[in-house]
Order: structure tokens, then C-alpha cells, then sequence
């Protein structure tokens, strides 16, 4: 009963602020009426027909939480399989000169330091890119 289907593409950024010498990242709380409701993410989403994974990221960024981002460099991709569909998660760094988030579908967001991203609390797509950020701080 194995099935090939293409993944979805979906991306999701490391937002740290420009003049932030502490390097904090922006992670969101997924609300209750989303799927994984309660774990943090990285911010991001599925990448539309006809749009890059930047584009995509930006757009997904401003729409989610209204903020202007600089997509950066890519830090890694990784497929990850959910019990109903299939995801091929690509992470971007991103940078942010703006203080002000406004949540639409996320219920929180904290600025946190990447040693101190509780890798238990992430949504499971996330998890392994914790020490790839890490790593290369």
C-alpha cells in the first residue's frame, strides 16, 4: 500500500534582528485551531504555485505575523512525514529590522537564544534544524 507522492514544499525561517548582538531567534506557538496546536515552529509555510521558496517566505511571514524579513542563506532541507502527507521543509536564515509582531494563526512568540530553543516543545518538522543552528552560530 506504499504510495509515491511528491512532498510539499514548505519553507520556514530563522528570524534573528538585525542588531540583536545576543543572535535570539523568533520562534511562534502554533494556535489552537492549527494542527500541532501548542508546539513552537520556526515561521513559515507551503510555497505557492509560481512562487520561490523566498518569495513564498516572505509572503508566508508578512501574512502570519506582519513582518518584513530579509531571506538569507539556505540552512538546510529535510523531508518529514506526517501520518496524512509528506513535507519537504527547507529553512532559510532571515533577518529583521522590526520589533512589532502581529499573530494571526500563532497564540504566542518569544525571542530565545539557540542554546536555549527546547528542542521537546518544537513541532517534530523543526526539530532536527536545532543543531544545525547551533552549530553555526
Amino acid at each position: 500500500m506504499s504510495q509515491k507522492t511528491e512532498p510539499v514544499l514548505v519553507v520556514a525561517a530563522v528570524i534573528r534582528r538585525y542588531a540583536d548582538p545576543e543572535k535570539k531567534i523568533l520562534v511562534v506557538r502554533r494556535g489552537p485551531e492549527q494542527s500541532g496546536a501548542g508546539f513552537w515552529e520556526f515561521p513559515g509555510g507551503k510555497v505557492e504555485r509560481g512562487e520561490s521558496p523566498e518569495q513564498a517566505l516572505i509572503r508566508e511571514i508578512d501574512e502570519e505575523l506582519s513582518l518584513s524579513i530579509r531571506v538569507g542563506d539556505l540552512l538546510g532541507e529535510q523531508d518529514f512525514a506526517y501520518p496524512t502527507k509528506l513535507i519537504r521543509l527547507r529553512v532559510y536564515w532571515a533577518e529583521t529590522d522590526q520589533g512589532d509582531i502581529v499573530l494571526t494563526e500563532h497564540d504566542a512568540f518569544k525571542w530565545c537564544k539557540s542554546e536555549d530553543i527546547v528542542v521537546d516543545e518544537l513541532s517534530a518538522a523543526d526539530r532536527s534544524f536545532v543543531q544545525m543552528i547551533q552549530g553555526s552560530k
